[in-house]
């Protein structure tokens, strides 16, 4: 019987979904972050820790393992030297693909068809297919890119509310309530500023939207102005011919609302997720680890 893996490493965490032939699930694993910007060697064991859980729950031996077809997506494959590095190493399969998290999450999207997508989670990127032409927008990753996305609502929040503390713009319950976490201090955050990540960044907009929906002063600006860009992204994709298009990410459903309401009604909800997509990789792009790396480019940090 064969079996087919789906591996999406991404910059919040990195999951991994063993199905059998028909496509029924038989084991699962969760682990850390794996965006290719904290190095290969730290993707590379969360990666691991993520196959490895989802064999064990399988139940599955070495010899088993072997004879596994896997499709991996990762956040940030363009890095330099990463998809070198991620071909060179030994993983145990019979064969991998490798494409960006962006690529696994159109084809699960739209279940290998053409079609578009727009990824709004801690990073943002447009990405489409259209036969053989694929589409990318943005997604060159933050700070300079990712517009719209978790880390940009949360380095806008944190700018606004030193802008707040000078005296720039009024006070919202936002800013307040930002700054508080710093405890008051300036200080604090340009010192948390010096090693904040874009995860850390995002780890904030889930309030700057709590307060947006609220009609805050400060926050709704911001989040009306992350919207248009992701108005943006979708807007290109049709432009460049995609078919169809969906919202996909930890943000996307509390950006839909947001959105123009001409946008919103071309979207169509994703037929499938990342880990779909990773396992119809592994299906239609599988070669022996070490030969050929079925890659589509594009990424989301």
């Amino acid at each position: 019987m064969s079996l087919f893996l789906g591996i999406d490493a991404g910059g919040t965490h990195t999951r991994a979904r063993l199905v059998d032939e028909s496509g029924r699930v038989i084991g699962s694993g969760e682990a850390g972050p794996a965006n290719t910007r904290i190095g290969l060697d730290r993707c590379l064991h969360e990666i691991n820790l993520a196959w490895h859980a989802a064999t064990t729950a399988a139940g599955l031996d070495s010899s088993a393992i072997a004879g596994v077809r896997a499709g991996l997506g990762i956040a940030g494959l363009n890095r330099r030297g990463m998809l070198p590095g991620l071909r060179a190493y030994p993983f145990p399969f019979e064969t991998l693909a490798i494409a960006s998290d962006a690529a696994i999450a159109c084809i699960g999207a739209h279940r290998g068809e053409d079609g578009g997508i727009v990824v709004i989670g801690t990073g943002s990127i447009g990405f489409g297919r259209i036969g053989e032409e694929i589409v990318v927008v943005g997604g060159y990753g933050f700070p300079v890119s990712d517009e719209g996305s978790g880390a940009d609502l949360g380095m806008q929040a944190i700018r606004r509310s030193l802008w707040a503390r000078d005296g720039r713009l009024d006070h919202s319950p936002m800013t307040e309530a930002i700054l508080a976490h710093f405890s008051g201090s300036a200080g604090e955050v340009i010192t948390w500023t010096d090693t904040a990540t874009a995860s850390d960044y995002a780890s904030f907009a889930p309030l700057v939207m709590d307060f947006a929906e609220r009609g805050d002063a400060v926050a709704e600006p911001i989040v009306q102005e992350c919207a248009h860009r992701i108005d943006q992204l979708i807007g290109i994709l049709f432009d460049r011919g995609v078919p169809q298009c969906c919202l996909m990410g930890g943000l996307a459903q509390r950006i839909h609302d947001w959105l123009a309401v001409s946008v919103r009604l071309k979207l169509r909800e994703p037929l499938g997720d990342p880990l779909s997509g990773a396992v119809h990789l592994a299906r239609t792009r599988g070669l022996p680890p070490g030969q050929v790396v079925a890659q589509v480019s594009g990424k989301t940090g």
